[in-house]
């Protein structure tokens, strides 16, 4: 079977539960690591999907791998290679798809309700009605005109969305304990003392972590098996 490439955007935040997925269930896996300046491959053909993590970054940032990005991503979606995307990578394949990322209505930092949609609750998300989730963005993308809204919340109408095989999602369903620890101390910057709207402190996005990660798990465990049956043999 052909691996799954998954492309990273920062050093830390790497495709955590998602690998341990792939890991668990015999599918192969490559690292692309654009921030360590590996090139983005010209064709998706030699994988068997395709995967990209989040990152600092804007989807709008003119950086050297964008537009090579971007031109994969379509001919990945034409080809039927599945594609998913994790926060930068939901917005990045967004705009990919002809939708815009633009500053979110308000940031989202932490943990936060999400609902799932008609659509999105039986194939992508077991018949939940919602889960909790963790974000941390100040983008958000618009529903890309071919694509089904899957996910909502009452702070960025836009949390998820798919098409056919391909997802995109705005929050981190891939979060481990210990990239939420590192992502406290890298963005403590970006933290309040105390919980503000959306965006959370440490201590609360600290608090009760264990439980919130092992329901995080059982939540994507489910998104990446759906995900995984357009893989390409």
């Amino acid at each position: 079977m052909r691996p799954v490439a998954i492309f990273r955007f920062s050093p830390t935040e790497g495709p955590g539960r998602f690998a341990d997925w792939l890991d668990a269930h015999g599918v192969p896996r490559r690292v692309i690591a654009l921030d360590a300046g590996e090139p983005v491959p010209p064709e998706p053909d030699g994988f068997s999907g395709i995967a990209m993590m989040g990152g600092p970054m804007s989807a709008n940032d003119p950086l050297s791998w964008n537009a090579p990005l971007t031109e994969l991503l379509r001919s990945a979606v034409a080809k039927d290679v599945p594609v998913i995307g994790h926060c930068l990578g939901g917005q990045l394949l967004a705009r990919a798809l002809g939708a815009a990322v633009t500053r979110a209505p308000a940031p989202e930092i932490g943990w936060g309700e999400v609902r799932t949609t008609t659509n999105g609750a039986g194939e992508w998300f077991g018949k939940r009605d919602g889960f909790v989730t963790f974000q941390w963005h100040y983008d958000a993308f618009a529903l890309p005109a071919s694509a089904t809204r899957v996910l909502t919340n009452s702070v960025n109408a836009e949390q998820a969305y798919a098409l056919g095989k391909h997802i995109g999602l705005q929050g981190h369903i891939e979060m481990t304990r210990s990239m939420v620890e590192t992502w406290c101390r890298t963005g403590a910057s970006e933290l309040p003392e105390q919980t503000v709207g959306a965006t959370q402190s440490r201590a609360d996005i600290l608090s009760d972590l264990d439980a919130r990660i092992r329901d995080l798990g059982e939540v994507a465990d489910g998104v990446y098996a759906q995900w995984a049956k357009g893989l390409v043999r």
